[in-house]
């Protein structure tokens, strides 16, 4: 018996299989990557749209190997824009191309990759024979390591057999990078290298021909506004050698690390000699003080993001949209004073234009808005708008010389035409001056002979004077020895009706007006200046001691001051009220009460009342001493406390 095959089941099959191949060849051509074929006729090819794709490595931690695996191959997309980015920047971005080798052509070649702020390129190139090599490439390298010197990075390709090859690149960058790969002829890349170096040096040429230019005039009129464009010339050219890697080739080529945050301390000084430039250029302290206070507040916060940066963290420094801050207020100061009728304001006002276009175009490109990347021109348009910006900073500057040199000269024709004035004034004058000279000559002349005789006259008198003078000088002599005698008869007179009688505060404290008198009297009862013996070891010599009037022996060094045993040791009132007191009671044989001197003196009853007690038995134990006393002594007999000499 025939076995005859199941045929429905076959049919299901054959089904599937045709829906399958139906479905690649619908879907297939939509993520096919098309390979760039080598030809000797097109030197340059930039890959673009499906001809880029990319894989984002989020954990980056994907190897070539990883990469290759069916598992990834099909999960790399086509670039939705003419040149892919490293949208987010924690991930590792792998980027694939084909290229259709042709063994017959007669040129070299070599990839090209645009950007030269990339800190990480791995790049992977096919053998032809399934097995891939790689190089590493990037900022962070030494510029030595690279194969080319030169401030892209650029890798050569092996032309030798016809293949399709893919290559891949692992890119990891801390700032936005562009994914620009270029295939070109090494003919080409040498021919463009050449060109972009001239343009670079013509440019940078421009920036230290105007900052030497500028710096000559500050040399010249010291005017600070042309230290400033020096400074922010020179700042926007280093920030331009740090974006093209200009910087990192000639400068710090073996120093990669200072590649992450150089571009950020230039930026920053862009950022605030702009600032300064503007205030001195537009004279906003004068034309617009509180916009000028802005400036200054907007400095102030501009350097301390730049500090932080610089102390936690340079990746930081990658937000380059807070340059718009700056920009902005420098740009509304200029269209401000322009509108306040400050002509070269004009000129600032449209280099700030051309700045600030370039600023927000490079804005938008990081925010990946489409349809504003144009390859190379777009890479440029900030250096393009910084040359517009300086040239027209530069008429701006001109045109403010221009205006002081107006008003210098206008100053000048009004300074001569006043001299003129005062040149025909002072000849009047001079005519005038000289008729009444003339006339007063002939005055004094006339004078003169009358002035001789008077002259005469003086002089006879003043020799009589001369001698009057010394009589008189005689008599004030005489007078004088006259005036001592009558004022020491006086102070005798007056200090013996002081110790004898009684008087008030007002006419005491004549006598006594102050510590010094009062103390100079103490030490004058106590010592003379010849006689003093030291109460604990009998020396008879001394110095001067610690406070006024004391004595300090010369051998012991005991200091014995001018109140120690007086009565008035330990007193704790006036010295001057205390004399007065020891008088009061001395000239009432103490019947004055202790509430009559605390109202004459002005001192506490209780505190009166104390001393007064104290003074009164001094009085008590020297009744007889006082009794037989001459009546020049009076109350100075109670001052010496014996009482408190010392055991």
């Amino acid at each position: 018996m025939t076995h005859i095959p199941n045929l429905s089941g076959f049919r299901y099959i054959n089904t599937v299989f045709l829906a399958a191949m139906f479905f690649i060849g619908l879907v297939g051509p939509v993520y096919a990557q098309r390979a760039v074929e080598i030809l000797d006729s097109q030197d340059q090819h930039i890959f673009t749209g499906n001809e880029i794709q990319y894989l984002e490595d989020k954990t980056g931690t994907y190897t070539i190997n990883d990469v290759l695996s069916p598992a990834l191959e099909g999960n790399f997309r086509n670039s939705a824009t003419n040149t892919p980015q490293n949208y987010n920047l924690k991930s590792a971005y792998w980027f694939r191309i084909r290229i259709r080798h042709n063994p017959d052509s007669r040129k070299n070649w070599m990839l090209e990759f645009f950007d030269q702020t990339i800190d990480d390129i791995t790049a992977y190139s096919p053998n032809g024979k399934g097995g891939y090599s790689s190089r590493s490439m990037g900022d962070q390298l030494p510029f030595k390591n690279r194969e080319y010197s030169h401030k892209n990075f650029e890798l050569n390709i092996s032309n030798s057999d016809e293949y399709d090859g893919t290559y891949y690149f692992r890119v990891k960058s801390h700032q936005t990078a562009d994914a620009i790969i270029v295939l070109r002829s090494v003919n080409r890349f040498i021919k463009y290298a050449l060109d972009e170096y001239f343009i670079f040096g013509i440019f940078y040429g421009m920036v230290l021909v105007f900052s030497f230019y500028n710096l000559m005039m500050y040399l010249a009129v010291r005017q600070v506004q042309y230290l400033y464009y020096v400074l922010y010339n020179l700042c926007v050219g280093l920030f331009e050698m740090c974006i093209d890697g200009v910087a990192y080739q000639y400068l710090w080529p073996n120093a990669p690390e200072w590649n992450q945050y150089a571009y950020g301390v230039a930026l920053f000084g862009v950022s605030i000699f702009a600032l300064q430039f503007t205030r001195t250029l537009l004279y906003t302290h004068r034309k617009a003080p509180a916009l000028d206070r802005f400036i200054v507040w907007v400095m102030v916060l501009r350097t301390a993001f730049f500090l932080i940066c610089l102390i936690f963290n340079t990746d930081w420094f990658s937000y380059k949209f807070v340059e718009l801050i700056p920009l902005a207020v420098a740009f509304y100061s200029g269209i401000h004073i322009y509108r306040q009728g400050y002509h070269p304001a004009r000129f600032f006002v449209l280099g700030y234009t051309f700045l600030s276009i370039g600023f927000i175009h490079k804005l938008l490109l990081m925010l990946h808005v489409e349809g504003l990347n144009f390859g190379v021109v777009t890479y440029y348009s900030l250096s393009i708008c910084f040359v517009l910006e300086m040239i027209f900073l530069s008429f701006a500057i001109g045109d403010k010389v221009r205006v002081l040199k107006t008003k210098k000269d206008k100053v000048q024709k009004q300074m001569i035409h006043q001299m003129r004035l005062n040149e025909k004034l002072k000849d009047s004058l001079n005519v005038r001056l000289e008729a009444q000279v003339e006339a007063r000559t002939k005055e004094v002349v006339e004078k003169s002979a009358i002035i001789e005789a008077q002259n005469q006259e003086l002089t006879e008198v003043n020799a009589l004077l001369e001698q009057q003078k010394e009589e008189i000088l005689q008599m004030n002599l005489l007078l004088e020895k006259d005036n001592e005698v009558l004022h020491t008869n006086v102070v005798k007179v007056t200090q013996a009706r002081v110790m004898s009688t009684e008087v008030d505060f007002e006419e005491f404290s004549r006598i006594y007006p102050d510590t010094d008198s009062c103390f100079r009297f103490l030490a004058s009862m106590k010592w003379t200046s010849s006689d003093h013996e030291c109460r604990k070891c009998g020396h008879d010599h001394y110095f001067h001691g610690h406070s006024p009037y004391s004595r300090r022996c010369s051998k012991c060094d005991y200091d014995e001051s001018v109140i120690a045993h007086t009565i008035f040791q330990n007193t704790r009132i006036p010295i001057n009220k205390a004399f007065y007191m020891v008088f009061l009671i001395y000239t009432t044989k103490g019947k004055i009460s202790s509430h009559k001197l605390s109202e004459i003196l002005s001192i506490r009853q209780g505190t009166c009342w104390a001393y007064a007690s104290r003074i009164k038995k001094v009085m008590h134990d020297r009744r007889k001493e006082i009794a037989a006393s001459k009546s020049g002594e009076g109350w100075s007999l109670l001052v010496l406390d014996h009482s408190l000499e010392p055991a």
